[in-house]
């Protein structure tokens, strides 16, 4: 017998497009609430992104699971009364539409909120609600350059951009997380919320440790695969080209690194070395004697002494090594153009494993128009 999934019963509306409200909403969905997607009449444009996913784009079949997809056109008075009607019966409302734009529709969050006390409301921006740049377009790309991201990203000369959608995915998760506090909440209260969150809240938020950096005085900087704060924290070339990616956490990390894969114990108590804050200061040698004792290894050697020596270390793998990884778990993910596989999302929940909804056709919810 399959278990209830937990948010079972739920009915969402999401007026969203891209990718960071279709990452939040897709998790709801995930969890067994009702997701209905509102979409213009041309589609979410992440429609359009790529082709890659069975002539699909990535983004969208990653992200719109188990969603339906409702087609509105909400300039039109039609398109209103027909969200009206999808809102009346919701438990959440996801929007991140420009700023204003609901309210200009008729439907102000503190309307809703006023109509639907029960209402659990949350808005996506860029920059929020108020403040110089409230008005400015924000895409991921431009909010890692805006908060500074980009500056402490990439290798010493330039700064770059994450590999991935980061600011995106986090402002997602983040707004997922603030709904499942709502709805605790809402639970003991019995009132719902009206949630604002905006991007590079998001990122200025996850960006405290380089700004507390600079706030003392110590400008961060770009360091490529390395840490700014721990040494030797890096890559390593083993003597067969392979590349391996080594983390010491700790002084007592350090100890046992020296003796067993350096083979030279004194380091551990050289003043040079015997502290993280030493080592960082002294970086150069430190990755020095590390990349020569790398050197002179194989690398099925070296990942034998690392082991023993119970020090942290990855391989440098590119997309085709995580393809065929074996930790990588993955579902099957039904398409209007076919079976997608997909990493599966990273809760497990023991005893309730879990079947993923089909991505929709655009308007594949929409009902038919009434015959007249």
């Amino acid at each position: 017998m399959t278990a209830a999934l937990p948010l079972n019963g739920l009915k969402v509306v999401a007026i969203e497009q891209a990718v960071a409200a279709p990452f939040c909403t897709s998790r709801l969905a995930d969890a067994g609430a009702r997701v209905i997607k509102v979409e213009r009449p041309e589609g979410d444009f992440a429609r359009g992104y790529d082709d890659v996913a069975a002539g699909q784009s990535s983004y969208f079949v990653w992200l719109n699971r188990g969603k339906e997809s409702r087609i509105l056109d909400l300039a039109a008075p039609e398109g209103k009364a027909a969200l009206q009607e999808l809102i009346a019966d919701a438990d959440i409302l996801v929007q991140n539409l420009k700023v204003g734009a609901l309210a200009r529709l008729g439907f102000a969050p503190e309307a809703l909120a006023a109509r639907d006390p029960r209402l659990i409301i949350c808005s996506i921006s860029g920059y929020g609600d108020t403040g110089p740049l409230a008005d400015r377009k924000a895409y991921d790309l431009l909010i890692q350059a805006e908060s500074g991201l980009a500056s402490v990203t990439g290798g010493p000369d330039a700064p770059s951009r994450v590999g991935i959608s980061i600011v995106d995915i986090a402002t997602g998760a983040t707004a997922h997380a603030a709904i499942l506090e709502a709805l605790i909440g809402r639970s003991i209260h019995g009132r719902g919320a009206d949630i604002r969150i905006s991007m590079f809240d998001v990122m200025a938020d996850w960006l405290s440790v380089p700004l507390l950096h600079q706030d003392a005085g110590h400008p961060p900087k770009r360091v490529g695969l390395a840490h700014p704060s721990i040494a030797p924290y890096g890559v390593f070339a083993c003597g067969d080209g392979a590349q391996l990616l080594i983390s010491i956490q700790s002084d007592r990390e350090w100890r046992l690194f020296a003796e067993h894969f350096l083979r030279d114990p004194a380091l551990a108590t050289d003043p040079r070395f015997a502290t993280n804050v030493a080592r960082v200061r002294n970086r150069a040698e430190t990755d020095a004697l590390t990349a020569k004792a790398f050197a002179t290894i194989e690398s099925a050697r070296a990942v034998e002494m690392l082991q023993a020596a119970d020090v942290a270390f990855a391989h440098l793998n590119d997309m085709a090594g995580l393809s065929r990884h074996p930790s990588l778990r993955r579902i099957m993910v039904d398409t209007p153009g076919g079976p997608v596989s997909l990493p599966a999302p990273a809760p497990i929940v023991a005893g309730a494993p879990r079947c993923y909804g089909a991505v929709p056709a655009l308007g594949s919810a929409t009902p038919a128009p009434a015959a007249d």
